[in-house]
């Protein structure tokens, strides 16, 4: 028979995020496995919310302190606020963000970075649009299984955060105006300890705007059997498993903007383990999304295109989203999720990315993050 895991929602969520410790030998479970009160038949067919949950649900958020209806802090350009502090063990279980600002550019200009266990450097360091997969700075209405994006520009996270002894998050304003309003609500779970093998959660973001097209000495592209020139998602070192990314991409000259295959490296960085067929396929849609008259927007749990303006032309402009929460993808000591700018890495368009993964250590190391004015989406001329 299938051993039970520790009881309780929260086991439930990490193991949900591929996460779960070992299993745990509980004793009336086992009793009632062998023929005890309450029948083994429980175990099997009752939900975990239908049962007694072994956490304190909690909330920190911008709510106004002296009980007026000011429920939101203002940015001011420069400033940096704190809106997550909490000690002791636990788990983040959902994030809600929704911001009034001045700035069209506000969710390239806002930074989202997110502390473990008392860690000096971030694990996740991300602009506020990229982190919620809306990578040009755009808002559009979606719903996947880990992100989503509401009517009235309400931001919305639903990754597992685990931490140990404490976590914090920032959210910077780098830009040149104020933020009139920043609201925010963050569900967590406060227990007294963490599973031995509960990882931590990382979100890395990158850019290359833009990419330069590679062409052999004969003008023909050359192969690419080892991922050289791709963009880069992620590399990290350690243990641990990707779960996803997001991608927005803006054309720089005509025609389709796919053809990249994704290329993962994992444990050795000499070679990528494993290879698809084509960007649009990576993101499981299929011929060029549709094509330059036909391509339509789509927004599935585990996968979507939720963004497609103006396809296969300069200035076309792509939000992208692929998680394996199906098959998290693990690493043992080396990870590095990549994939080729057009076939072979022969088109120089814009991408901005977000990688996420979780690994065994709070803390990874971060290229720079770019400058805000090179953050914002635009075409870039020949």
């Amino acid at each position: 028979m299938k051993s039970v895991e520790r009881r309780g929602f929260f086991q439930s969520a990490m193991a949900a995020m591929g996460l779960a410790a070992a299993p745990v030998a509980v004793p009336e479970i086992a009793q009632a496995q062998q023929g005890g009160a309450g029948g083994g038949a429980a175990a099997r067919f009752m939900p975990a919310y239908a049962r007694a949950l072994n956490y304190r649900s909690l909330k920190q958020s911008s709510y106004d302190v002296t009980g007026g209806n000011s429920d939101r802090w203002p940015i001011t350009p420069g400033q940096t606020i704190e809106v997550f502090n909490q000690k002791g063990a636990g788990m983040v279980s959902h994030i809600w963000f929704t911001i009034a600002a001045q700035s069209p550019f506000h969710l390239k200009e806002l930074v989202l970075r997110m502390y473990w266990d008392g860690s000096a450097k971030p694990s996740v360091e991300v602009p506020v649009g990229d982190f919620f997969g809306l990578n040009l700075g755009d808002y559009v209405l979606y719903e996947s299984e880990y992100l989503s994006c509401s009517p009235g520009k309400s931001l919305n996270c639903y990754f597992a955060m685990p931490y140990r002894t404490g976590a914090r998050m920032t959210v910077t304003n780098e830009g040149t105006q104020n933020i009139g309003s920043f609201y925010s609500n963050i569900d967590f779970l406060a227990v007294d300890a963490l599973p031995a093998d509960a990882m931590y959660f990382h979100a890395q973001y990158r850019q290359v705007a833009p990419h330069v097209a590679i062409k052999g000495a004969d003008g023909k592209t050359p192969v690419n059997p080892v991922g050289t020139h791709n963009h880069v998602y992620c590399e990290a070192r350690g243990r641990g498993h990707l779960m996803g990314v997001t991608l927005g991409v803006v054309q720089n000259s005509e025609y389709w903007m796919g053809e990249g295959d994704d290329m993962i490296f994992i444990d050795d960085e000499t070679k990528p383990l494993i290879v698809g067929t084509g960007s649009e396929d990576y993101f499981l849609g299929s011929w060029n999304f549709g094509g330059r008259d036909g391509a339509k927007a789509f927004a599935y749990h585990q996968y979507g295109a939720q963004l497609i303006q103006s396809p296969e032309r300069v200035g076309g402009r792509y939000c992208c989203y692929r998680f394996h929460g199906d098959n998290p993808v693990t690493f043992m000591k080396y990870l590095k999720h990549t994939m080729e700018h057009g076939h072979g890495n022969d088109r120089a368009d814009n991408y901005y990315s977000c990688c996420y993964w979780y690994q065994d250590k709070p803390y990874t190391e971060f290229p720079a993050l770019p400058a805000v004015a090179s953050r914002i989406a635009r075409v870039t001329p020949a």
